[in-house]
């Protein structure tokens, strides 16, 4: 049982909270998010700190959901050092070893823009960020700064997915993976594969945890999260390994 409080005060800063707007993941539900006012340029302490209390970050926007009548998206990190990859992640691994990773500044690539808009118009033509635009995902997954970086996952020169990141003081952030979504590469199961790299990424950073984002119990498209064991839940300000009820 873990537990972390932010090391830099955010009593200071302006946070903002939406209108009530349909919720993207639960259908029939309305969802409200808090995010820090925009017009604040916080450093990487006050950013690690937000992290801790479960805020994520889209484009220049650090964000978590403020819901007044739901509690459904609970934050959920890997514990690096704890972690042991399981008998079908040993075979993914193994089934990848063919792939060469290149880390990259968070900036524009005509080439990822044209794996993404494939990826978004075959795999996610139901959701939010269909149709996808060169405006959409320049706001969405391009930052110029250092902590935002891309990693590349080729086979022989072809690029075949990239993992948005941002690199904590306290573990990786996994902001958003895309992949090809050609059904060759269907056993790969590359979005997973990510996952894994990641893990491996912050153990060689010697950086503590691999933050995924939010999991939902009631949203199938999240089942894949619990798959990473032991796998810590955000209760309040605290950091356990129980599931919140």
């Amino acid at each position: 049982m873990s537990s972390n409080t932010p090391q830099q005060p955010t009593r200071d800063l302006r946070f903002f909270l939406t209108v009530p707007h349909a919720c993207s993941y639960l259908e029939k539900r309305e969802a409200t998010t808090l995010f820090l006012d925009p017009q604040e340029s916080p450093g990487q302490g006050v950013y690690d700190a937000l992290a801790l209390l479960g805020f994520r970050r889209s484009g220049r926007h650090l964000y978590r959901p403020h819901c007044d009548a739901c509690n459904a998206c609970v934050s959920v990190r890997i514990p690096v050092a704890d972690f042991t990859p399981s008998r079908s992640q040993r075979k993914l691994l193994r089934r990848n070893a063919d792939l060469t990773l290149h880390e990259r500044p968070a900036r524009f690539d005509a080439e990822h823009y044209g794996l993404y808009s494939r990826y978004i118009r075959e795999r996610h033509a139901d959701g939010d960020m269909y149709p996808p635009s060169h405006e959409q995902y320049r706001t969405f997954l391009t930052l110029d700064h250092p902590y935002a970086r891309l990693l590349e996952f080729r086979l022989e020169g072809r690029l075949v997915a990239v993992a948005a990141i941002d690199l904590l003081g306290h573990g990786i952030s996994a902001i958003y993976t895309f992949f090809d979504p050609d059904p060759a590469f269907e056993r790969r199961s590359l979005g997973s594969y990510a996952v894994l790299s990641l893990v491996e990424l912050a153990r060689r950073s010697e950086l503590p945890h691999v933050y995924l984002g939010y999991w939902i119990r009631e949203c199938r498209k999240m089942n894949y999260k619990r798959s990473f064991q032991p796998l810590e839940y955000l209760h309040g300000r605290h950091w356990r390994r129980e599931i919140p009820l």
